[in-house]
């Protein structure tokens, strides 16, 4: 019960801190002009802020250090105790996230070269390592087990940049990107809190707090009242590298309670819908000779919205989506190899994504012949 009391005021007070920081981000980004300014990709109207993941590396780390404050003067030591454990790899993992937040911030107020981008998230994961966050297992995937540290380095620093980009660019609508991260967020939450690891359990309360009170802000905020932010990439670097970390950790659990799941299943099923999708988009523009760095509308909520869908409602569909196919590949993971079943994943992605494009060329064909 203590636990579950510490995670409960991680989740709350970082949800009111967000809140109350973001309130005032609002304030100083009309007062100063600091407005993501719409244009041919973007769907969204009028002028909206887009400094709202200024919030959340302050305000999760805030938090964690309140709790590790507040559980000292009552006596717990667990909580110090888990963090002596765990330091370089928390102070690692913070430099890291420190980096990618001033990146962020200026990427926001000024714009950063996609070159320099992949620089710093090189550096990013070169810090993850150095904490020992590492991809060290592929549980049974394509028959391999254990890594060696040759084969587990770079494999790291790849899948650093991979889901830092991913994340970065299925954040095309309201609340798509964060309603995915709530989700991954709140599955990590649960499988530390079963695992006894609550030291991340409460890393991953306290960005769940966060996340909430900015996707509040976002999908149900006012335009007109002044009251809507974007987290902008600020926010998709910070988060993305705080997922990093927490899914690393979950590949790496030991014990479990119950029949197992395969726990590389565990870790990157919640992350599957956006890293598909860059897989997907940048075959395409490889494919029809564009820069695979560059953006453009090809992404899956785009097709949604092609097929007629409003925005809240590609969100909603993909994220159900996404948390229906989480919790299926977690149980199939028990009882069908893992190389198969993430097979049968990108089988399924791929079957989709062709009777969306067929049935968009079917609705283009009919509105030019009505034409």
């Amino acid at each position: 019960m203590f636990w579950i009391l510490n995670i409960i005021a991680a989740f709350v007070l970082s949800h009111a801190f967000t809140a109350f920081v973001t309130w005032n981000i609002l304030s100083l980004s009309y007062h100063k002009q600091l407005f993501d300014v719409p244009d041919d990709r973007k769907i969204h109207e009028g002028l909206v802020p887009r400094l709202g993941g200024v919030a959340f590396n302050p305000v999760v780390f805030f938090t964690l250090a309140l709790m590790l404050a507040v559980n000292a003067y009552l006596g717990n030591s667990e909580l110090q105790d888990a963090v002596g454990l765990e330091v370089q790899q928390v102070a690692c993992t913070y430099c890291a996230m420190t980096l990618a937040y001033l990146t962020g911030i200026i990427d926001d107020l000024m714009g950063v070269r996609y070159v320099s981008k992949f620089i710093i998230q090189f550096v990013i994961g070169l810090l993850l390592i150095g904490g020992g966050v590492m991809i060290t297992d592929f549980h049974g995937l394509l028959g391999i087990g254990v890594l060696p540290l040759w084969a587990s380095v770079p494999l790291s620093i790849f899948a650093t940049i991979f889901i830092i980009n991913a994340i970065n660019l299925i954040d095309g609508i309201d609340g798509l990107a964060l309603g995915l991260c709530i989700g991954t967020f709140a599955v990590y939450g649960a499988v530390f809190y079963l695992a006894g690891m609550m030291l991340h359990a409460l890393l991953a309360a306290a960005s769940l707090g966060s996340l909430v009170s900015l996707f509040l802000y976002n999908v149900f905020g006012n335009v007109k009242r002044k009251r809507k932010i974007f987290m902008g990439d600020t926010g998709c670097m910070v988060i993305s590298v705080m997922i990093c970390y927490l899914s690393c950790k979950v590949a790496n659990i030991e014990d479990l309670r119950g029949n197992d799941p395969n726990l590389f299943v565990l870790s990157f099923s919640p992350l599957l819908v956006p890293c598909l999708d860059v897989v997907r988009v940048f075959l395409y523009r490889v494919r029809h000779g564009k820069n695979p760095f560059l953006p453009d509308r090809h992404h899956i909520h785009h097709k949604l919205l092609d097929l007629g869908m409003k925005p809240w409602q590609a969100m909603v569909a993909l994220i159900l989506s996404t948390g229906a196919l989480t919790a299926i590949n977690v149980e199939l993971s028990r009882s069908i190899d893992v190389t198969l079943l993430l097979a049968l994943d990108i089988a399924l992605w791929t079957a989709i994504n062709m009777v969306l494009r067929k049935r968009i060329e079917h609705l283009k064909n009919n509105a030019h012949t009505s034409i």
